[in-house]
């Protein structure tokens, strides 16, 4: 198993998040059908995917690259009775040949930066109804001028961070309208996704004691970490909330 596996499966989630995060931004959407049809895209293990069927009895299709975190969503989803409102698809998100016009829905927490913030505006409109509404979580920087330690940090990292009012421009260029949104609260970073992590990393500290380019690797997830411990007012995660027209 490759440590990048060793570090992310088994995870509660891929990106920070929570069930009442998931149900607030979905309380910001208007008008969905009694059962809408659902895309989830790079739905990692599911956490969100089953909050939202069960909030929405709607049918989800669940796409993520990895098999291995579709099979967790699969136990995680029968667990839960939601099973039969799901359909898991290993498929790149580049790789999406759904039918125009085929969701209510779109949602992706914390993976549209995979394929780029823009990009996948532009491309994953053509999916959604008439009316249909768009949800993303995005890494987002929330000064003007944030620490140089964070700026070069994430410069590497992801070059394509924005801001608030840089994404909402381009969601408005990209064709949506009725935006709206919040700040995913620090609390969801730590509590589901770096605390978890951070026990992960110290089991495969030991595990690859002698190891040096896999203990280089873990340093340098842990100082991810770090940086937001220090900087978290300086970037986070962003619900943007959309809708492509009706006309």
């Amino acid at each position: 198993m490759s440590i990048f596996r060793e570090l992310t499966e088994g995870l509660p989630r891929q990106a920070p998040g929570s069930a009442a995060a998931t149900m607030r931004a979905l309380g910001l959407i208007r008008g969905l059908p009694d059962q809408p049809r659902i895309l989830d895209v790079g739905c990692g293990p599911g956490a969100q995917t089953i909050d939202l069927a069960r909030a929405t009895n709607g049918w989800l299709v669940a796409v993520d690259i990895r098999q291995r975190f579709l099979d967790e969503l699969t136990e995680r989803a029968a667990a839960a009775g939601v099973l039969p409102q799901v359909t898991t698809i290993n498929t790149s998100m580049f790789d999406m040949d759904f039918a125009d016009a085929s969701f209510d829905l779109i949602w992706s927490e914390g993976a549209i930066y995979i394929e780029g913030f823009a990009a996948g505006l532009a491309a994953w409109r053509r999916f959604l109804k008439p009316g249909g509404w768009l949800v993303v979580s995005e890494l987002t920087w929330m000064v003007p001028d944030p620490p140089a330690a964070a700026a070069e940090y994430w410069a590497r990292n992801y070059p394509g961070m924005g801001s608030v009012e840089r994404n909402c421009q381009l969601v408005a260029e990209a064709g949506y309208v009725s935006m709206d949104g919040f700040v995913l609260p620090v609390q969801d970073w730590w509590n589901n996704y770096y605390e978890p992590a951070e026990r992960r990393v110290e089991e495969l500290r030991e595990k690859y004691a002698g190891d040096a380019d896999t203990l280089a690797m873990l340093d340098e997830t842990s100082r991810e970490h770090d940086l937001f411990r220090a900087y978290h007012e300086a970037y986070g995660y962003v619900f943007y909330v959309m809708r492509k027209p009706a006309g």
